[in-house]
């Protein structure tokens, strides 16, 4: 199967390298290029026992890759988990959920019918449907959204 996952923090890149590691192809997506530089240098970017072994042979065996720029590999893809942080507001300590939302939209043109869109991120009840509205206004589908 063909994965991408947005985000290469804790969640992210442990989900991407464990997806490779049980033999998918996975392309992990992030918008910070010096991140996206360090782990294609082969640098790890999050400390987690054992992942920098997982991460040097699935690079290796190339089932692994990163990148900044989901548009190149959408087409190739089946299943797209979003995997950003939702850090507390400092108002009111609920989830922020400004990058889902940022992803939902970027992701929301590109995406064919036939893919699986995966939210991943810590998100509160009710954060799927919001996703979807996005993804439909955006392709004109949005049954493909899940949790």
């Amino acid at each position: 199967m063909n994965i991408g996952v947005i985000g290469t923090g804790y969640v992210g890149l442990v989900s991407g390298a464990c997806f490779a590691e049980f033999g998918h192809n996975v392309v992990c997506i992030d918008n910070d290029k010096r991140k996206i530089k360090k782990l294609n240098s082969g640098f790890e970017v999050i400390y987690e026992p054992g992942l920098d072994v997982i991460l040097n042979k699935t690079m290796e065996s190339k089932r692994l890759t990163f990148d900044t720029d989901i548009s190149k590999f959408i087409d190739q893809l089946e299943v797209i988990f979003i995997a950003v942080g939702t850090p507390p507001r400092k108002d009111d300590n609920a989830a922020d959920l400004k990058d889902v939302f940022d992803v939902a939209e970027m992701v929301g043109s590109l995406l064919k019918e036939s893919q699986l869109l995966v939210i991943k991120s810590t998100v509160p009840v009710g954060t799927n449907q919001k996703v979807a509205k996005i993804i439909e206004q955006k392709s004109g589908f949005g049954d493909n959204v899940v949790s």
